[in-house]
């Protein structure tokens, strides 16, 4: 077991100009630490058998989840549950920080829609 940080884990881009870091990578847990510009978006989608739980560092989140939108403020989190169609986007000014938790790990069982 070791300490994690973005300083240490390892970093991916997506989106447009939104960045990732893999904190915690197993079969069963993945826990990734994102960064999203003022403006960005990802594309609404949905996980199959992953189910998530967003939680706000920095910034304030827009999570549209199954056509309702939430707005989450730094400390606070939302879980979604599989088979759900959502979207997270930076609408602030502030560039937005989070930790995005999936069990199984989401990457590769997404589907847009």
């Amino acid at each position: 077991m070791l300490i994690s940080s973005k300083r240490t884990a390892t970093h991916y881009l997506w989106g447009e100009g939104c960045d990732g870091w893999h904190l915690a990578a197993s079969e069963k847990l993945s826990v990734i630490q994102e960064c999203v510009p003022r403006g960005a978006a990802e594309v609404r989608h949905l996980h199959t058998k992953a189910e998530q739980f967003f939680y706000v560092l920095k910034g304030i989140a827009t999570l549209e989840v199954a056509g309702v939108v939430h707005t989450l403020n730094a400390n606070e989190g939302f879980h979604v549950l599989a088979g759900v169609p959502h979207t997270l986007s930076n609408q602030h000014e502030q560039e937005l920080e989070f930790l995005v938790i999936s069990t199984p790990p989401s990457h590769g069982d997404r589907k847009t829609v």
